[in-house]
């Protein structure tokens, strides 16, 4: 089979190498699947810089959430077990955590659903304990992850206020349902959320950036908000003035999805539950904005670690004939 391995740490471009590999052998309680598609997320770009927190041995295969087929022609969602990760034509996964993909998603927006919606899904609602009739500040809102929280808050009935980075961005996150879409390259964003919230903030405001745009939350959040904190995808953690949270009583939520499911595996399948509902629906659908075959997977990682990407790019392996072997 095909799979992308990398050998050294470095930037995706560099470092990821399409390579003709024997398939994966699953271990105790494992379970081979053919790739039916597979999700780039702004972690892969991490792993394979070295700076994610988990650091598979080398060489490994990136590619961390994935539609993938088992031997009995099941349609699953998985987190493949790295280092087995699901750039290739096959991975591994643990069979007790694969989900139903939802009959009303296809293999690319099944694949993009699982880490995104999940995180957006916890974050909103396991923390952040999102309300109808509250606003919602969603920091890179055309993003894999941004544009996951933006049709959740809809869904929950939040008014929602889209912070991107230039004009395309703006016009995706109008088309996701966004009421209001604060271009930061051309706008002052804290005089922007101030004046679409008549000077009150925002109730929630789910942050994947970090770096100036937490500086940003911090000024913008309601009395008594919340401050989801998701990711650092601007490269810098943020150090907050704890005496600011305390004056303007608003709370800093962490929320590092990948804990769940080990500590929670049911709430897992229970947000699995309400996500396939929403997408049966037609509430939710995860924004596929590029499907490239596997010979394309590095430098689709690559235009996600440098950011240029809208919505969740998608890497479709070339169809085969039959089930797993």
């Amino acid at each position: 089979m095909q799979a992308w391995h990398v050998h050294e740490s470095g930037e995706p471009s560099e470092v990821m190498r399409l390579t003709e590999t024997e398939p994966p052998t699953p271990g105790e309680g494992q379970v081979l699947l053919r790739v039916r598609a597979a999700g780039v997320n702004f972690p892969d770009a991490l792993l394979c810089r070295g700076q994610y927190q988990v650091r598979p041995p080398l060489p490994f295969t990136p590619g961390v959430e994935i539609c993938g087929e088992t031997a009995d022609g099941r349609r699953v969602i998985a987190n493949p077990a790295l280092p087995h990760g699901g750039f290739a034509e096959y991975a591994v996964a643990d069979a007790a955590a694969l989900l139903p993909a939802p009959d009303a998603l296809d293999d690319a927006e099944a694949a993009a659903l699982h880490i995104g919606y999940q995180t957006g899904w916890f974050g909103l609602h396991r923390r952040a304990r999102l309300q109808a009739g509250e606003t919602l500040l969603v920091h890179a809102a055309a993003g894999g992850v941004g544009s996951a929280a933006v049709q959740l808050g809809k869904a929950a009935g939040a008014t929602v206020i889209g912070v991107v980075g230039g004009a395309g961005k703006a016009a995706v996150a109008r088309e996701l349902g966004c009421d209001t879409v604060v271009d930061r390259h051309a706008e002052d964003v804290v005089a922007a959320v101030r004046q679409a919230t008549g000077g009150r903030g925002a109730d929630v405001v789910y942050d994947p950036v970090g770096g100036d745009a937490y500086t940003q939350s911090a000024k913008t959040v309601a009395f008594e908000g919340r401050i989801v904190v998701v990711g650092f995808a601007s490269g810098t953690v943020p150090s907050p003035a704890l005496h600011h949270a305390l004056v303007k009583n608003y709370s800093i939520l962490g929320l590092h999805w990948g804990l769940y499911p080990a500590k929670d595996p049911e709430l897992v399948r229970h947000c699995h539950a309400q996500l396939t509902e929403l997408a049966a629906r037609g509430v939710i659908r995860p924004l596929v904005s590029a499907r490239v075959p596997l010979a394309e997977a590095a430098a689709a990682v690559q235009r996600v670690a440098d950011g240029v990407t809208t919505g969740r790019a998608v890497v479709v392996p070339a169809p085969e004939n039959g089930a797993v072997a």
